[in-house]
């Protein structure tokens, strides 16, 4: 079994249903995981996703706020949600394939603008969802799995645009670098896109507030697509949708993709 998976940070998924429908009608993954969503579940706009044959769909919501989705053509058995540093917030949710593979769809904190915990409570929150990730990949070890998602880390100096001047910078501080690097030591998890694209600069966030974005071209690599030891060699065809960051009313993600065969 053959597919394709595509993770995204759509930033509000009622205000850009289209953009969603663009992506499936263009790229057509088999299964697409979004992050914040900011919807309840039961306001998600599912009959477009259904009418290009998404008909599966397991999410967590929350009004305005977070939230988290998995749309697949194929079958999805809900597997539950985690809530991390017992926040509250709609930020994980798993679902199982019909080939047995577990997909952990993940929006991990931003941690707010000051990488100091002692001033700033986001920040703690922030990596105290990591550690708590770390210690139940740890204690309930996965295998066949996939874990994607918004985690809101550039972990490598050339997943951003200057790593000395954003090494105190929230999302590529060390302490947030070493927190994600023990979640993904827990689980012996694999770096799909980086395991495919090795070297240079990748990026799959660029801020709103540049005037020209593209121009500038000062992004960060927060979105992952990893995997489990025993299938992260089944990986490959990662790629970055770059464009989608250039459309109308965009989010400031864009979708990473990778294929599985599995």
């Amino acid at each position: 079994m053959s597919f394709t998976l595509a993770t995204w940070n759509i930033n509000s998924v009622r205000l850009r249903e289209g953009l969603v429908c663009k992506l499936l009608t263009e790229e057509s993954p088999d299964v697409l995981c979004l992050q914040e969503c900011k919807s309840p579940v039961d306001k998600i706009p599912l009959e477009g996703f259904q009418a290009l044959g998404y008909h599966h769909i397991v999410a967590r919501g929350q009004k305005g706020y977070n939230g988290v989705a998995i749309l697949s053509k194929l079958p999805l058995e809900d597997m539950g949600e985690m809530d991390f540093a017992s926040l509250g917030h709609a930020r994980h949710v798993a679902a199982r394939l019909p080939n047995g593979v577990v997909i952990h769809n993940c929006y991990v904190p931003a941690g707010g603008d000051v990488p100091d915990r002692m001033v700033n409570d986001k920040f703690g929150q922030k990596l105290d969802y990591l550690t708590e990730m770390r210690d139940w990949f740890h204690g309930d070890r996965p295998e066949r799995a996939i874990l994607v998602g918004d985690l809101n880390i550039a972990p490598r100096e050339d997943d951003v645009w200057s790593h000395k001047q954003l090494l105190k910078i929230v999302s590529h501080t060390p302490i947030e670098v070493d927190h994600l690097a023990q979640v993904q030591e827990s689980g012996h998890w694999v770096d799909v896109t980086r395991a495919d694209i090795p070297e240079g600069l990748l990026y799959s966030w660029w801020s709103y507030r540049a005037a020209d974005w593209d121009a500038a071209d000062k992004g960060r690599r927060l979105d992952h697509v990893w995997a489990t030891k025993d299938i992260a060699q089944a990986g490959h065809s990662s790629r970055i949708l770059r464009a989608a960051r250039g459309w109308e009313q965009p989010s400031d993600h864009a979708p990473v993709f990778a294929t599985f065969d599995l």
